[in-house]
């Protein structure tokens, strides 16, 4: 799971009811919406996120182009959970022995 995968569905854990629209989601992740909307499609294709458009009389309303609202399901915040938990604990993992060999002073390389 990438880095930029695991921001989106840490800002769409923070509250797993509220719906929230792309560019929301951007400002939450840190991330672009080049970035963000390619891991929505992908997580609402595997059915860890739903998404609805918003009702058209509401933006007109508004005078700003349609949003479409995203939303984590009940199984997809349970998947996400346990996938974060578990990239969590393999950053946390000591290194390999092949990866702290010692260099010539002494150090770790």
């Amino acid at each position: 799971m990438t880095l930029q995968t695991q921001l989106v569905l840490r800002a769409l854990l923070e509250d797993p009811a509220k719906q929230r629209y792309g560019l929301e989601l951007c400002e939450l992740a840190g991330l672009p919406s080049g970035t963000i909307y390619p891991i929505l499609a992908r997580l609402e294709q595997v059915g860890w996120v739903d998404s609805t458009w918003e009702d058209p009389a509401v933006h007109e309303t508004a005078g700003r182009p349609r949003r479409r609202f995203y939303r984590i399901t009940e199984d997809g915040a349970e998947r996400a959970r346990n996938a974060l938990a578990r990239a969590y604990r393999a950053r946390r993992q000591p290194l390999p022995g092949w990866a702290a060999r010692p260099v010539a002073d002494g150090g770790v390389s």
